[in-house]
């Protein structure tokens, strides 16, 4: 057993490390929704500046919308041309798949400044990305209701997953000290 923890030391590194950011990063985001208080932002802040940055981005591409609590759930609905097309939850918000990308960039982290930068950079892209996600999936949900199914569990998050993917190779091929490790 010793042998095979020396042989795969870097794997079992990268695996123990990204568990525990992802762990940490998820516990604390739970201990933020455990004790948001909803009476201001509802159903969170992170949620709500998500959903209302989303009606103004649906107003700027030309398109009448609101967003408003929803009476029977934590979420904000979002309503394009006084039609009700979806709703903003805690998991459009993007926070969780920031942690993910985090989690990852830690585990084959570099460089402290470039980890930090590579983060604050690619988090916001995430966030501003979903942000155009959902825009753009409410206008499909809004002139196209029947593709509902495949536009919300395929296309749209194969988009943000699939962004992210590429963030991880980009710095796993360009920054990490795996890259470097294997230049040597």
């Amino acid at each position: 057993m010793k042998a095979l923890l020396v042989k795969y030391k870097s794997v079992v590194k990268f695996i123990l490390t990204f568990l525990s950011v992802y762990f940490v990063l998820t516990l604390t985001y739970k201990f933020y929704l455990d004790f948001s208080d909803g009476s201001k932002y509802y159903p969170d802040y992170v949620t709500n500046l998500v959903a209302n940055q989303s009606e103004l981005l649906l107003n700027t591409f030309g398109y009448d919308s609101k967003v408003m609590p929803h009476p029977n759930e934590p979420s904000m609905k979002l309503i394009v041309e006084n039609k009700f097309v979806a709703r903003v939850v805690e998991g459009c918000n993007s926070v969780s798949v920031i942690i993910l990308f985090i989690s990852f960039i830690v585990a084959f982290a570099g460089r402290f400044k470039s980890t930090f930068l590579y983060i604050l950079a690619g988090s916001v892209l995430i966030y501003s990305v979903n942000l155009l996600r959902i825009a753009i999936l409410s206008i499909g949900l809004y002139n196209y209701p029947w593709r509902r199914d495949i536009l919300h569990t395929v296309i749209f998050p194969m988009i943000i997953y699939g962004m992210v993917f590429l963030l991880w190779m980009f710095w796993v091929n360009r920054f990490s000290k795996h890259k470097k490790r294997q230049r040597a």
